[in-house]
C-alpha cells in the first residue's frame, strides 16, 4: 500500500541551514524513499527542476531532479549520496535559479558533462551520464549538499546584491505576517 505524498516547506535564503553540510545516507530504507517521493512532489509543485534535502530542512545527501520540460513525460531521478566520478574539462555557462533564492537568476559556469554514481530509491547503486541541463541541475543540487548556493559561484558584488534583496524580502514577509496577526 503506498502512502500519500506530502508537500514539504522549502527553506529560503538567507537561512543558516542552507550553508550546512549534509550527512551521507547509510541505506535507502522506506523512510528515505518516502522522503525522496515527497521531495519530488514538492519540487514539481514549486515548480522546479531539482531539490536537495537541505532545502527542506533535512541534512542528508539526497537530491531529486527532473529536467523534462512541460511537454515531455516526467524523467525523475532520485539520488542518495550522489558523487561525481568524472567531469568534462569543457565548461558551459547556464542561467541558474533556485527554489531557495526565489526569483533570483544568474549565469554560472560548470562542467558540461558529468558521470554520477548514486544510490536510487530502491537502494541500488547506479551511474548516470549527464550533459546539458541535466548536468547543470545535478551539479547545482549537489552543491546544496555541501552548503553551497549558486550565488557562491558568481561575483561577490552580484551575490551581496541578491542576498540583500532576499533579506529585505524576508523582513517584509515577517512584518506582513505580524501585522496580519495583530489586526485579526
Amino acid at each position: 500500500m503506498s502512502r500519500p505524498m506530502a508537500l514539504l516547506d522549502i527553506i529560503t535564503a538567507p537561512d543558516p541551514r542552507l550553508k550546512k553540510k549534509a550527512e551521507p545516507v547509510e541505506r535507502v530504507d522506506a523512510a528515505t524513499a518516502k522522503l525522496m517521493a515527497d521531495m519530488l512532489e514538492t519540487m514539481y509543485d514549486a515548480p522546479g527542476v531539482g531539490l536537495a534535502a537541505p532545502q527542506v530542512g533535512v541534512l542528508k545527501r539526497i537530491i531529486v531532479v527532473d529536467p523534462a520540460r512541460e511537454e515531455a513525460p516526467p524523467a525523475p531521478l532520485k539520488m542518495a549520496n550522489p558523487e561525481i566520478i568524472w567531469a568534462s574539462e569543457e565548461t558551459k555557462p547556464h542561467e541558474e535559479g533556485c527554489l531557495s533564492l526565489p526569483e533570483e537568476y544568474d549565469e554560472v559556469v560548470r562542467p558540461d558533462k558529468i558521470k554520477v554514481r548514486y544510490i536510487d530509491e530502491n537502494n541500488e547503486l547506479r551511474t548516470v551520464d549527464a550533459d546539458g541541463l541535466l548536468s547543470v541541475i545535478i551539479q547545482h543540487e549537489m552543491d546544496h549538499l555541501n552548503g553551497v548556493l549558486f550565488v557562491d559561484h558568481i561575483s561577490s558584488v552580484k551575490r551581496s546584491m541578491i542576498m540583500r534583496r532576499l533579506t529585505k524580502q524576508k523582513k517584509f514577509e515577517k512584518l506582513g505576517k505580524r501585522h496580519a496577526l495583530e489586526t485579526a
